[in-house]
Parts: C-alpha cells; sequence; structure tokens
C-alpha cells in the first residue's frame, strides 16, 4: 500500500469567507442584499453613536438595468454624517476581512467589523466591480478610493485613488452587488422602519429601486452615552484566553540587536568606552535602581553568559529554560547553539526568571479582570487551591485547565461592569412605540444587567395595545444591540417566552391589536448563526426576558381590567338609555296618567359613570415604568 502524503494549506480569512459566504448572511441573491444594507447602515449608525454625532444616514438602492429581471445588479450606497476614516486606514478597512475597530470587549451593532467587509467581498464575488469609499475625516479633504480585494492574499488592491475639496465630515460606501429586490423590498423596508423605532435619535432616509423614497425623520434630540471598553469578567473566561493573557502579560526577552547594546551603554554611562564584562557588571551594579527593566534584563543575562559587549553582539538569545536553569543562545562565530547553566542563588537569576514567568497570580487577577479586588483575589487563589504567589507562566496544561474551572465556580467575584453597554433608555423606548403605533396603552422597562458566561446584558422591553396597531397579536418586534432581527424567528429566545406567556391570565384573548418590543444589548449577543439574526436561548437571558414580560403583562391586564369595566358600564348606559322611556310609557298608561314620569333626570345621572370610567383609566395610564 503506497503511502499518500497529506499537504496541508492555510487559506486566508477571505479565502475562507469567500467559500462560506452563506455563515455570514450572504447565501443567495435576496438575503445577500439585505446582510448587505444592515452591515453599512449599522456601521453608520455605530460611527455616529461613538462620537455622540445625531445620525443622518441615507441608504441608496438603484438597478444597474431596471428593465432586467431579478437577480440582477443593483447599486448599493450609504452615506452618513459620521467621523469618517482616515486616508491611511481606508483601503485596510475596506479591503481586508478581519481588519477593524471592534475587537475590544463593548457593546456595539456588528460583532466583529466583518460583515461590511464580506458585503464588498460578495460583491466582487458576482459583479467584479470594485468598492467606491468617500471619506471625509478632516471637514476640508475627501478621499475617493476604489478598492478591489485581493482573496488569496487577504490584501486590498487599490484600483484608483484621488482627493477633493469637502465642506463636512462624513462617509459614502457604493458597492454593486447581484440581489433580488422583488424579494427582499418587504424586509429591507421593515429594518429601515424597525431600526428607526430603536434609534429614535437618527434620521434615516431610504431612496428604493422604484424611485419612491421612505423617510423617518429624528425625534428623540439625545445620544445614549456610548459604550466603553472594559476588561473581561472571569466567569466569561475560558483555558484559551487565559494562554493568551498570559503571553500579553508577560515581559519577553529584549531583543538584543546594536540598537539595544547602544541603549544599555548609554545608560551605564559607556557610550565612548569598551569595558570588560567585570567592569560593565560593577557599573550596572551601582546604577540599578535607575536602569529600566529592559535594561536590568539584558544585565541579568550578561551575567550567566560572561560576555563584554562585542560579544554580546555576536550572539542570539534562543531560550530560557527555567525548570533546567539553563540558558540557550546561538553563537553566529561558531555557527552553532550553545548552552550556559544559570546559577539559582544568583542575584539576577529572579530577574530572569520572573520576567518569562509572569506577574503572580493575584497580580494577574487583580491586573487583567474587572471589578478583581487583592482580598478577592486571595480569596479565590485559596479557593482554587493555588498559592497566591504563583508564577502565571509557570501553569501547566492541567493547572490551567483548574484555573479556568474554577473561575466558573467561584461565587464571589462582583457581577459584571455594565458601562460597556448602551441600552436605549426607558423614555426614548416609550417615545418611539407612541409614534410607531399610537396605542391606546403603553408600558416599558428595563431590567437591571445581568451577566451569562461572565458577559454583561441588559434586556429593555416595551408593551403596547390598540390605537393604530393591527389584531393578531401579539406582534412581536425583536432587537440586539439596536438591530432589529427579522429572520430566523422561529428559534429566537424571545419568542420562546412570548409563545410560554399564557394571555388568558392577563385579560387578553381572542386577536388581540398589541406588540412587544424586545431589546437585548450586550458585549456578546449569543446569536445561534453567524447571520446574526436569532438569540440563542441562555438561562440568564431567557429569565430576565420572563421577568420583563410578566411585569408588563400586569400592567397590561390592570389596563384590560379597567377597559373591561369601562366597557360595562356603557353598556348598561346604554341598556337604561334603551329601555327606561318605554318602561316610563308603559308605567304612565298603567296607571291611566296623561304626564309620563321625567326619566331624563335618571339618564343624566348615569352619563357621569360613563365619563368617569373612561377618564380614571386615562389618567391611570401607566406612562412609565421604573
Amino acid at each position: 500500500m503506497s503511502s499518500i502524503k497529506e499537504k496541508f494549506n492555510q487559506i486566508s480569512p477571505s479565502e475562507f469567507f469567500y467559500s462560506n459566504r452563506d455563515l455570514a448572511g450572504f447565501s443567495n441573491p435576496t438575503r445577500s442584499l439585505y446582510t448587505a444594507v444592515r452591515e453599512f447602515v449599522e456601521n453608520a449608525l455605530d460611527a455616529c453613536d461613538q462620537k455622540g454625532i445625531l445620525p443622518d444616514v441615507h441608504l441608496t438602492i438603484k438597478a444597474v438595468e431596471p428593465d432586467k429581471p431579478d437577480p440582477k445588479p443593483y447599486i448599493l450606497t450609504v452615506k452618513d454624517n459620521g467621523p469618517g476614516v482616515d486616508a491611511k486606514h481606508i483601503p485596510l478597512a475596506f479591503g481586508t476581512v478581519l481588519y477593524g475597530s471592534k475587537f475590544g470587549l463593548k457593546q456595539a451593532r456588528g460583532m466583529f467589523g466583518l460583515g461590511a467587509t464580506m458585503a464588498i467581498l460578495y460583491g466582487q464575488i458576482t459583479t467584479n466591480k470594485p468598492v467606491i469609499v468617500k471619506s471625509c475625516a478632516d471637514g476640508q479633504t475627501q478621499n475617493q478610493f476604489e478598492i478591489l480585494l485581493d482573496i488569496q492574499k487577504n490584501k486590498p488592491v487599490i484600483v484608483k485613488h484621488n482627493t477633493k475639496e469637502a465642506s463636512k465630515k462624513g462617509l459614502s460606501v457604493s458597492i454593486c452587488l447581484e440581489g433580488d429586490y422583488s424579494k427582499a423590498g418587504n424586509k429591507i423596508r421593515d429594518y429601515v422602519y424597525e431600526t428607526s423605532l430603536i434609534t429614535p435619535y437618527a434620521t434615516i432616509t431610504f431612496d428604493d429601486p422604484k424611485g419612491q423614497k421612505f423617510q423617518h425623520t429624528r425625534f428623540v434630540k439625545e445620544i445614549p452615552p456610548p459604550p466603553t471598553i472594559i476588561r473581561p469578567h472571569p466567569h466569561g473566561i475560558d483555558v484559551e484566553r487565559i494562554r493568551r493573557m498570559i503571553v500579553e502579560s508577560q515581559f519577553e526577552i529584549p531583543t538584543i540587536d546594536d540598537v539595544m547594546i547602544e541603549k544599555v551603554r548609554k545608560d551605564l554611562g559607556l557610550s565612548k568606552q569598551n569595558l570588560s564584562f567585570t567592569a560593565i557588571m560593577t557599573k550596572a551594579k551601582k546604577k540599578w535602581k535607575n536602569l529600566s527593566r529592559q535594561v536590568r534584563v539584558v544585565i541579568a543575562l550578561l551575567s550567566f553568559l560572561k560576555m563584554d559587549f562585542e560579544k554580546l553582539s555576536k550572539i542570539r538569545i534562543e531560550d530560557l529554560d527555567v525548570p533546567n536553569k539553563k540558558l540557550h543562545y546561538w553563537d553566529f562565530g561558531d555557527s552553532q547553539s550553545k548552552t550556559v547553566d544559570m546559577d539559582p542563588e544568583s542575584q539576577y537569576y529572579k530577574q530572569l526568571t520572573n520576567t518569562v514567568q509572569g506577574e503572580p497570580l493575584t497580580t494577574f487577577l487583580t491586573k487583567r479582570f474587572q471589578r478583581v479586588g487583592p482580598t478577592t483575589a486571595v480569596k479565590f487563589a485559596e479557593f482554587a487551591k493555588f498559592k497566591p504567589e504563583k508564577r502565571m507562566g509557570t501553569l501547566t496544561n492541567q493547572e490551567l485547565v483548574n484555573l479556568s474551572d474554577a473561575l466558573q465556580k467561584f461565587d464571589d467575584f462582583m457581577a459584571p461592569d455594565s458601562s460597556c453597554l448602551a441600552p436605549l433608555g426607558e423614555s426614548p423606548l416609550e417615545k418611539g412605540i407612541k409614534k410607531f403605533f399610537n396605542p391606546d396603552f403603553v408600558a416599558v422597562v428595563q431590567r437591571p444587567a445581568s451577566a451569562y458566561s461572565g458577559f454583561p446584558f441588559i434586556v429593555e422591553m416595551g408593551i403596547a395595545y390598540g390605537g393604530d396597531i393591527k389584531s393578531g397579536g401579539p406582534h412581536v418586534y425583536r432587537y440586539a444591540n439596536r438591530i432589529p432581527l427579522l429572520y430566523d424567528e422561529g428559534s429566537d429566545v424571545v419568542l420562546k417566552v412570548v409563545n410560554d406567556t399564557d394571555w388568558g391570565r392577563y385579560k387578553v384573548k381572542g386577536d388581540p391589536p398589541f406588540i412587544i418590543v424586545s431589546h437585548i444589548c450586550s458585549t456578546r449577543i449569543p446569536y445561534k448563526t453567524a447571520g446574526k439574526e436569532n438569540v440563542a436561548d441562555r438561562q440568564e437571558i431567557e429569565r430576565e426576558l420572563r421577568l420583563g414580560l410578566q411585569f408588563l403583562s400586569r400592567k397590561l391586564a390592570a389596563f384590560m381590567s379597567k377597559r373591561g369595566q369601562a366597557e360595562m358600564a356603557k353598556k348598561r348606559a346604554n341598556l337604561y338609555a334603551k329601555y327606561i322611556p318605554m318602561i316610563a310609557e308603559f308605567c304612565t298608561e298603567l296607571a291611566g296618567k296623561k304626564k309620563e314620569p321625567n326619566y331624563k333626570k335618571i339618564l343624566e345621572e348615569l352619563e357621569p359613570v360613563e365619563i368617569k370610567t373612561e377618564k380614571t383609566i386615562e389618567e391611570e395610564k401607566p406612562i412609565e415604568s421604573k
């Protein structure tokens, strides 16, 4: 049997997404047009949010050949009044997959800043046209780029670049892509409509391919405070993340090149002197307190190598083997690897081992994680059965696994910091619902910050009844980080909670005209798919949604109860108004009298019952729920 050598190739991120574009929501012309709109609009809103600018976003979709049947090429353009992008970043930002500013731990509409590049990539694949980016970041000069993406190398190819004068900041991105507007149009219009409900401080204009204009003008003048970047919470950490954090926290052995040697000479005051090894070490001892960490490490290495600067310039440090107390280096003169033993009793040994072994466990916890103080760190070390002074760089694989498990199980960490979140707020949400639905009843609630797997999240919900709402409810509007979720609703956690509710208990029967608005904001929304359309049923999120919905449902039940009483009072009044005149006439005849009793006075006394009940409902409408 002949042996077959298997060949392994590394592919670029753009090559991967080219082959698996359905993962990111670009599975067909209908879904792709909708996803591209979504990505560009969300990037525009995020850019404005970060700088506290009231957004003006203009979306245009134009057919290249209007008479052709769908699917066909469309030009999609999104313009905003945001801060723009510096010219030096444009080629990488719009011509590279996984290049962006969304990798910090804070709330943003997009997850990785990858969706816009995916839309550009999809456009290039289907029409072979470059993306056109116009950006003004200084309010004076507009840079215009035409960029293609080199899929194999994941690099931008600049087709054209020119500049012209501009009077205001902003960004315009335009792509040509294959789409099917006849099928995607309803979803895109719904997306624009629902985005303006959850972003009431933005003006969003949409010019569709048929020449229709849909404009949603802002009706709130204040932007919620932007989210901040925070350190991770211990409960949201796995072994691989800890490993990376250890590497980030370690001070690496500096490269000993001519520049570094010159720095050491200068710091020791030896710029013009060639001293022997012994003389260098004597000088270093005197100046030790004033030396930088990098220079101290080089001196510590020198102490074991027993070399002067000339010899030091002819070697390269390869490895510091702490367990075996050996220092390996490459000698360029002899072209071979050499080893020296390190004396653990040496005063320089600790300097070197601390360098490669990283911070003690307690320092690592307090510096690298949010809301972990020294007392909690020591308490955790005891719980996890680690010495508080244990150096992070000395942890074995098994110890890393034990540490990760203990971080998940330790209950005394404070709840995650929610300053990285930017919920819309109860008042703007209520204003949005009132403007869009003109309901008879509305109630909103913002739940306190909670966390799942160490990621903070906040749930906001609103409920509305009557007015302009169509019957057949509940109609559910789902949002995550201010993004409307329009696809894959069947398996979403919000739908699960709504469908589990027994609405009869809350006096809601038949085909009621009512809506539910649900907004989850988090640093990490647990989407079920890369298309970011449905939220997984994490236990903690489900619980907060349930509590929010129960609170609002009780408010609705109170309203329905009062409404029922008012309707009964009205029915009674109508009944009396119909039958009392007949009874009066019958009684007059029976008594043999000619003049009827004054029954109109009785009817007048009944009227205020109806008016009072309606007025009471109006006065007792819950305007805001805290």
